[in-house]
């Protein structure tokens, strides 16, 4: 078949910038895996993660994370707002205009001390990203670079939520507060698994992760010599009985249909061997899936602390969580986007490596986000052939497989960029059945 000859280089520039175009939506999503995983963004993300992980800084001290965060959003050209929660970041990319659409990372590390010996180890002492939240980071200016080089494409704006303190300091509270995110339609988030394979998603709608609280106590008797008990009042004694009925509040009062969790995990009193204290302190945390069940459990856990310490013939003060240890709420995704979610990833990761989990009795501070915005949350595996038993989050052994760095890069950016054209897409079907309605 002969065809004319300004057909071929039409039909070659169509090829090569067809990823480019938008044809009734955002629909180069498939090329963002590609560009991610290309040698310059990949060492460019590898570079910086690296950077992070050797300064570890805990929750409001994360002057240097912020600091790094703000160079390379300079050097892509990227607006931001600083400080926001006192160490974070809040950038934008897209038209400057509604509908505003967020992806969140957060920052800090944890007071640990690494066990693993590589090139890139904590330089801080005691302190450690045992969490992968120096990944969060990475990924989320990954997705940063992305999207400001299609952000030409973007039908909206992109908010870029970098978080300080989500371990126990409640940093989304302050995040929250400071109305930044006033007009935001959704917000995404994601944590690294050790347990799922690389390159695999998991989540599920509804609830996905438990609301969670502190509470420490401090039982007081009359200290003395061990030898001669009855001139004392033992307070270790009195805190053993409270531990052991505090376990009952699950096992004894809760529905075993709606999952609680009850667990002391702090025990201080005494120094010497030959003498009982004055006084014992214990703490732990509580958790449940629904407000109802959270609220119950924290009013018996007074109840109980108190009452046995009266059995014993001690006093007891109870305290729950603070300004530095406040609740959260149970992580609730929203419906519609779970639907939304599963598209999206099964177009980037393929239908089979994207599954639906069980819920977990972990709490994160995203939820906090979820009771004022429609948000999602999901995990992303990197469990590699090399490393088919790798250490949980929150011990000194954890590790980052660095090769999770692209994909999360690539879900960030298609969550949001594809989201505009999701609102656009529902606006138009309620404004059809508002007319048919007329």
């Amino acid at each position: 078949m002969n065809l004319p000859k300004w057909v071929f280089p039409l039909f070659l520039i169509f090829t090569l910038f067809k990823p480019q175009i938008a044809i009734g939506g955002f629909e180069i999503s498939s090329e963002f895996l590609k560009i991610a995983k290309q040698d310059d963004i990949f060492n460019w993300m590898v570079g910086i993660r690296r950077r992070i992980h050797e300064n570890p800084e805990l929750g409001y001290e994360e002057f240097e994370t912020s600091k790094v965060i703000r160079e390379e959003l300079d050097k892509l050209g990227i607006g931001y707002k600083y400080p926001v929660a006192v160490t974070g970041v809040v950038g934008f990319i897209g038209s400057g205009e509604p509908p505003f659409v967020a992806i969140r990372a957060d920052m800090d590390a944890l007071p640990m001390q690494e066990m693993v010996e590589w090139e890139h180890k904590s330089k801080v002492p005691g302190k450690m990203h045992a969490c992968g939240h120096d990944a969060h980071v990475t990924m989320l200016l990954g997705a940063a670079k992305i999207l400001k080089n299609h952000s030409h494409l973007l039908k909206g704006t992109v908010v870029l939520v970098f978080q300080p303190a989500e371990e126990g300091g409640g940093g989304a509270i302050h995040v929250v507060d400071s109305g930044i995110l006033e007009n935001v339609k959704a917000i995404f988030g994601l944590h690294v698994s050790p347990a799922l394979p690389l390159g695999q998603v998991s989540s599920k709608s509804g609830t996905l992760l438990a609301g969670s609280g502190f509470f420490e106590a401090v039982i007081t008797g009359k200290g003395g010599h061990a030898a001669i008990p009855q001139h004392s009042i033992d307070p270790i004694l009195a805190a053993s009985n409270v531990v052991v009925s505090l376990q009952h509040l699950v096992s004894r009062e809760a529905d075993p249909l709606d999952s609680q969790v009850v667990t002391v995990a702090k025990f201080q009193g005494g120094g010497a061997f030959n003498v009982i204290p004055d006084s014992v302190t214990i703490g732990g945390t509580f958790r449940a899936f629904s407000k109802e069940s959270f609220m119950q459990l924290k009013q018996r856990i007074e109840e109980v602390i108190i009452g046995q310490a009266t059995v014993q013939r001690c006093n007891a003060t109870v305290e729950f969580s603070s300004k530095d240890k406040p609740f959260f709420p149970a992580a609730i995704n929203d419906n519609r986007l779970h639907e939304y979610f599963q598209n999206i990833a099964g177009d980037i990761l393929g239908p089979s490596n994207v599954k639906t989990m069980l819920p977990l009795m972990g709490s994160e501070d995203f939820a906090v986000y979820q009771e004022v915005i429609p948000g999602y949350f999901y995990f992303l595996g990197m469990k590699s052939e090399s490393n088919k038993k790798p250490a949980s989050a929150h011990s000194p052994f954890f590790e980052i497989n660095e090769d999770i760095l692209p994909f999360g890069a690539a879900m960030h950016a298609s969550l949001v960029a594809n989201y505009f054209t999701e609102i656009q897409d529902s606006e138009t079907r309620l404004n059809e059945k508002h007319h048919d309605e007329l």
